[in-house]
């Protein structure tokens, strides 16, 4: 009888030890779970050394600060939270690679990689100086509230057209396969206006002129109250060599990517820009710029923020300040 006490003895401290290891693995989740990995992973050859990798925003209760993209098992970039595509550049022509996406939260915690996608670049091609034509015949339709459909007629190469790139303004927001001349583009607001173009792009990465603009509205209604930045101040300083100064503090607005530009009205008119380089602030956010010398001068002051759209949001309370008078009204 005494060895099969020890040997329950034995199995009851295991049995403690597991549990108590368990437990402490719940408590590790107390901060929320890790990202979930990035699905809807798409990789189409740019050029003959570049591929286009795009995938889903990822939600995260902690919020997710950036994104990182493996070719194979090296990372080879990485990009803001509210950046959900990106060109790979300087690889090797008519080359298979594999590429995989992994989400980072505010909190730095990296979640688990996307399913991993391939894409083969074309042959280089000699001495292609030549561009293709430029996209015919862009047309397009509202796929809801948040979403368009875009179709164009297919450019001319002397070679190839490798790929397309869609606009948005000036920004590019989307790549298709040189094969594909239709694209739907998501993650847009409702009730607000867009202005889309398309380029070609061919092997040796030479580019056409951008085709004909198309001008879409989603539906729906935007007073813009949700994009606004909240809880904003406005202070005037002044200085000891008489120089006034205005002091602005915001919250910045809840999207699914990172805020980088601002707009600032004075007085009803936009008097001027920041974009944070390194690390936006995703908690309180502040800047203050030269007002001039005079005293007694009173100004309205409004921000602004440019979601991960490319479009400007609402903006937000208006707030009235006095050169010589300390604090807001």
């Amino acid at each position: 009888m005494p060895v099969p006490l020890r040997r329950s003895a034995l199995f009851c401290a295991l049995l403690a030890l597991l549990v108590s290891c368990a437990w402490g693995g719940a408590d590790d989740g107390e901060s929320g779970p890790l990202p979930a990995a990035p699905v809807g992973v798409t990789a189409a050859a740019g050029s003959a050394t570049s591929v286009h990798v795009m995938w889903n925003a990822v939600s995260s209760g902690a919020g997710i600060h950036g994104y990182e993209i493996y070719r194979g098992t090296t990372k080879v970039q990485d990009v803001p939270g509210s950046q959900h595509m990106v060109d790979v550049p300087r690889l090797r022509p008519a080359t298979p690679y594999v590429f995989s996406v992994r989400a980072r939260d505010t909190e730095g915690r990296l979640g688990p990689p996307s399913r991993e996608v391939r894409a083969t670049t074309p042959a280089a091609t000699a001495a292609d100086r030549a561009a293709p034509t430029r996209p015919g015949e862009l047309r397009g339709r509202t796929a809801g509230s948040r979403a368009v459909q875009l179709m164009w007629a297919a450019s001319a190469d002397d070679r190839d057209v490798v790929s397309y790139d869609i606009y948005q303004g000036d920004t590019k927001i989307h790549s298709v396969s040189g094969t594909q001349t239709a694209a739907v583009v998501t993650g847009l607001r409702p009730g607000t206006r867009y202005s889309f173009t398309v380029r070609a792009r061919d092997a040796a990465d030479n580019l056409s002129p951008a085709g004909d603009s198309v001008r879409l509205t989603t539906p729906g209604s935007d007073d813009g109250r949700g994009t606004a930045p909240t809880d904003f101040r406005a202070t005037a300083r002044g200085e000891a060599d008489g120089a006034y100064y205005l002091d602005l503090a915001w919250v910045p607005p809840e999207t699914d990517g990172v805020v980088t530009e601002y707009q600032v009205h004075l007085d009803g008119r936009a008097a001027t820009s920041l974009v944070f380089g390194g690390t936006p602030p995703r908690g309180r956010a502040t800047y203050s710029f030269y007002l001039g010398r005079e005293a007694g001068q009173s100004h309205r002051v409004r921000i602004r923020a440019r979601l991960p759209d490319g479009t400007w949001g609402g903006l937000s309370a208006e707030r009235t300040v006095t050169t010589g008078r300390a604090g807001e009204r």
